[in-house]
């Protein structure tokens, strides 16, 4: 069983992933008895539902401070105090006080707190975790004339694990256009799951939307679900102008993704997360820092 290491640019240093759920991710997508219940059962929406459902109830509010130890996460981040939390959802999509993200003033930041992986050209992308899985860059966003004009244009991949904030934020200012949803199976976007079959990110339900802006061209945001997501909700107006790092939406309970697509010529990747993505490695970054330049 191979640990997930990334590199943490705060700490700046290489470190190894604690896996809310390993023995059961594992289990699914490592065990033919786990395949098998997998297709039959954990892809499927229902089962996400009914998951989502449980940590909405008061009873979930039990699994809150237990979890907060394990994962080392810091409350004095959270904008109201644990013991406010309604349930495990309630505290899953928590809102941060403003000074836990500063916002960095280059024009491209990172939508969310996650592990991520930058590639400069889209259509060139053939070493996701493993070597020589083909990238489907037209399943991916369902229509064959946006994957031919942003094909030759910068790609980001922001992996939210469950112990992450969970609210995710426009990455440049502009002006946002209705979400599109593309419907699909919700497989987990863990890179345990991801080792064995890329395309879960491009099979997975997702959610499009078109960013205009002043000079950076319309960038396009993907959300995409996996298992045990309740839902992705939005929370902006679409046709309305928005600053850079606005709220954009929220996962509730579940690992989930995000991902950033620029057309050719418009931004630079910063240097150290195409460094590391160079070498299969996600680069650990928080909402609001610097994830490209003009």
């Amino acid at each position: 069983m191979d640990p997930i290491h990334y590199f943490n640019r705060h700490s700046r240093q290489l470190e190894t992933e604690a896996v809310y759920g390993e023995a059961w991710l594992r289990r699914a997508y490592e065990t033919l008895p786990g395949k098998a219940l997998l297709h039959l059962l954990i892809k499927r929406a229902c089962f996400s539902r009914f998951y989502g459902q449980r940590m909405n109830t008061s009873a979930s509010r039990d699994r809150i401070a237990p979890f907060i130890e394990k994962f080392g996460l810091d409350p004095a981040e959270f904008a109201k105090s644990p013991n406010e939390f309604t349930s495990f959802n309630d505290f899953f999509s928590r809102c941060l006080s403003p000074e836990a993200r500063p916002i960095d003033p280059a024009p491209v930041v990172f939508p969310a707190d996650g592990r991520h992986l930058g590639f400069a050209k889209a259509s060139a992308i053939d070493s996701v975790f493993v070597k020589g899985q083909h990238f489907d860059l037209p399943a991916l966003l369902g229509s064959t004339e946006l994957a031919a004009k942003y094909a030759n244009g910068p790609l980001v991949l922001s992996r939210l694990c469950p112990v992450d904030y969970h609210r995710f934020h426009f990455p440049a200012a502009g002006t946002p256009g209705t979400p599109r949803v593309l419907n699909g199976p919700l497989y987990s976007v863990s890179p345990i799951a991801l080792r064995k079959n890329l395309s879960y990110l491009w099979q997975n339900k997702r959610v499009l939307t078109k960013l205009v802006t002043e000079n950076l061209g319309t960038i396009l945001l993907l959300e995409i679900g996996a298992t045990n997501v309740g839902s992705i909700q939005q929370t902006f107006t679409p046709g309305s102008p928005i600053e850079k790092a606005a709220e954009k939406g929220y996962f509730e309970f579940g690992g989930s993704s995000t991902m950033t697509l620029f057309e050719p010529g418009k931004i630079q990747l910063a240097a150290d997360l195409l460094e590391h993505s160079a070498n299969q490695t996600e680069l650990y970054a928080k909402m609001g820092t610097v994830m490209a330049t003009a």
